[in-house]
């Protein structure tokens, strides 16, 4: 009986595989791709991100369509965002925007420690006001153009205003109602944030008490019955106010800009020039003002730590600002606190040594990959702690770039070429142990430049070597 059994069995498996070979094809290339997989994860997260590329460069061939390896990798650079492309609008009218940046992990695991922060961009027109609102998150904002005016509403209900300029540095709570203006009557105005969610990581909402165009107000989402109660009227004049349609970024008078950019408890500017602090809660901190705290022919680096601005202690952060003169560079140069470069204007570009770990050699040492890409205003691109980096301007323009610097505490520019470069502080003999040559001839090499963080860049150099060469 087990015998005829077994016959059976094996005579209903000849079958199947004569009449359904593609049912054995498919769990062996399944088997494949899962063996695959398995190797990837006892790798590197670099080396993870080469796998899932080559993964969906495959599963594009058995679909009929494939592209070459290295476009595939061009097209996923985890440290490089682009406006036009990573971008979403939250609010949208047309007399202004707020976008914000995708999540940094969204494209890969590679900034997990960046996961908590985002970033926004608001840009409105002149005579333009913006509603009120609270969000669930903190942030640092920074005045990239124009001349505004915020109004926040603290704990105890009380009211301070204060002027915005380019340069201004301004710290918002976590759930404090605020809203702003564009003062200026003819050029629109540039923000940039960082914000710091508080209830979900990566995640955060404003809730807008007065709704507007195609939002509703958040007391809407209450019962009328529970509405009226509360503010003690009847739920007509209610839905009136909270149906207005204009939307949440909205044109407004000049005298009415005048009116919201003061207070009678008078208007607040941005303190604390250099070497004073700006510790009156409620004041920007202008960055311009304190001066830069490196400069020559080639640059500019301007620097606000929690010395200078003591909100931002609590945030662990540094905001800084570079004028990289056309055909100039910055760096290289590398830090403790995980950079957040955003390009404001001009053009570029930037090369960074990424650290790559391959387990195909048999080496736990890594080699160290050029990530580089092009700079455009509107790019962004990211540093990690410790990423040796370096910024070239282009030949045609300045390139200026707002960085916010997290995770900044006891942060440290270390600069690895021009004056005062760590390999020039080390001891000569381990100069000389550590490349191999006499400690003397690493000193020369690395005291040739004479510039410190900024200087000539790549064209600019081989076109002065070139003027020398023809006379």
């Amino acid at each position: 009986m087990v015998r005829k059994q077994l016959e059976i069995s094996l005579l209903v498996s000849l079958t199947c595989l004569l009449l359904f070979p593609s049912i054995f094809t498919v769990r062996a290339n399944t088997s494949t791709r899962t063996s695959s997989t398995t190797t990837t994860l006892q790798t590197s997260d670099h080396q993870v991100l080469d796998y899932k590329i080559q993964d969906q460069r495959g599963d594009q061939e058995e679909g009929g369509g494939h592209k070459d390896l290295e476009d595939e990798e061009e097209e996923i650079n985890p440290y490089v965002f682009e406006y036009d492309r990573d971008f979403v609008s939250r609010v949208k009218t047309e007399h202004g925007r707020v976008d914000v940046l995708q999540q940094f992990t969204k494209n890969s695991n590679l900034l997990s420690a960046l996961a908590n922060y985002r970033v926004e961009i608001l840009e409105v027109n002149p005579l333009t006001f913006i509603t009120p609102a609270h969000i669930d998150a903190d942030f640092v904002l920074f005045v990239v153009k124009g001349r505004g005016a915020i109004t926040v509403i603290h704990e105890e209900i009380k009211r301070e205003t204060s002027n915005l300029e380019c340069g201004d540095i301004f710290r918002v709570h976590a759930d404090t109602t605020f809203y702003m203006v564009n003062r200026d009557e003819y050029e629109k105005l540039y923000v940039a944030k960082i914000l710091f969610p508080v209830n979900l990581p990566g995640n955060y909402e404003a809730f807008y008490g007065a709704g507007g165009g195609d939002s509703e107000s958040f007391f809407e989402a209450f019962s009328w019955d529970l509405v009226e109660a509360a503010l003690n009227t009847e739920r007509g004049r209610l839905e009136k106010i909270f149906k207005q349609q204009q939307g949440k970024i909205m044109n407004a008078t000049k005298q009415q800009i005048e009116a919201l950019s003061q207070d009678e408890e008078g208007v607040r500017g941005s303190n604390g020039a250099w070497p004073f602090p700006s510790n009156v809660p409620g004041s920007p901190f202008n960055l311009f003002k304190k001066g830069a705290i490196k400069s020559n022919n080639y640059g500019d680096l301007y620097e606000a730590d929690p010395r200078d601005f003591k909100p931002l202690e609590y945030l662990n952060l540094i905001v800084s600002f570079a004028n990289i003169t056309q055909g100039s560079m910055a760096g290289p140069f590398h830090s403790k606190a995980a950079k957040i470069f955003i390009v404001v204007e001009g053009e570029g570009y930037f090369e960074m040594a990424c650290p790559h770990h391959s387990t195909s050699s048999g080496s736990s040492s890594p080699t160290y990959q050029n990530i580089s890409s092009h700079l455009r205003r509107g790019t962004i691109f990211i540093a990690p702690a410790s990423y040796p980096v370096a910024i070239v301007a282009s030949n045609n323009s300045t390139l200026k770039l707002l960085c916010f610097e997290v995770n900044a505490q006891a942060n440290i520019r270390y600069t690895l070429a021009g004056k005062g470069n760590v390999i020039d502080a080390m001891h000569i003999e381990a100069k000389e142990l550590a490349f191999g040559v006499a400690g003397i001839e690493v000193e020369q090499i690395f005291r040739n430049q004479m510039d410190c963080f900024f200087f000539p860049g790549p064209s600019t150099r081989q076109q002065r070597q070139g003027s020398r060469a023809d006379t």
